[in-house]
């Protein structure tokens, strides 16, 4: 077919990244921060998340360290559980959980009138405290989060905070950035479940590799 080059698969991700890195041309971030940052183009193949991706300054290695010691990683929805790869989670025993469809988690939601994915935060405080936050979708749960925080009922390692969406989700980041958590997130309107999965993977392959070279 005019136009398509011919690519073995194995070489796919290494030419796409060599793509990205020419494009993005200087961006200034850290070299642990780009390589986040290089995954969420990759991801979406957009740009933008070059001057919209926000860093607490120990973001990164927060969630290196949480990883290394095995930290529970708590997501707002299955499709982010789904997107986080295993391979590089695995050796270190952190495991990938996900409440939004949990029979007490409905209940609750149904009797308090509260969003499921507001629930399912509650739910999984034991897990989140000390452990990782993936927020890709629902405003809700990065909310409901910041209070239990506020109400010193857990503190997480990291939270990735990237809820997508027109209603609340903005503003529920910059609420994040102003707290004292440690964070990574996006500003503005963008995230979703996909490029929370991506912060979570670029993390993993950033912990397996600097044990490699220990």
């Amino acid at each position: 077919m005019a136009g398509i080059i011919k690519v073995e698969p194995s070489e796919i991700e290494k030419l796409s990244f060599e793509i990205i890195e020419q494009e993005a041309g200087e961006h200034g971030l850290k070299h642990d921060e780009w390589a986040v940052v290089r995954r969420l183009i990759h991801t979406t193949a957009d740009f933008d998340y070059v001057k919209q991706t926000r860093f607490h300054p120990q973001g990164v290695f927060a969630g290196v360290a949480a990883i290394r010691n095995g930290a529970a990683i708590v997501t707002d929805t299955r499709m982010a559980q789904a997107g986080i790869t295993r391979r590089h989670l695995a050796p270190f025993g952190s495991q990938v959980h996900c409440f939004i469809d949990d029979p007490e988690v409905m209940t609750v939601a149904e009797t308090e009138g509260v969003t499921r994915a507001a629930a399912a935060v509650r739910h999984a405080k034991e897990l989140l405290h000390g452990g990782v936050a993936v927020i890709g979708n629902a405003p809700t749960a990065l909310t409901e989060l910041l209070r239990l925080c506020e109400d010193g009922n857990l503190e997480p390692a990291l939270v990735v905070g990237m809820p997508v969406g027109f209603v609340n989700a903005a503003e529920a980041k910059e609420l994040l950035m102003a707290s004292r958590l440690v964070y990574i997130s996006v500003a503005g309107r963008k995230g979703g479940s996909a490029v929370a999965a991506a912060t979570v993977n670029a993390i993993a392959d950033l912990t397996a590799k600097k044990d490699e070279s220990v």
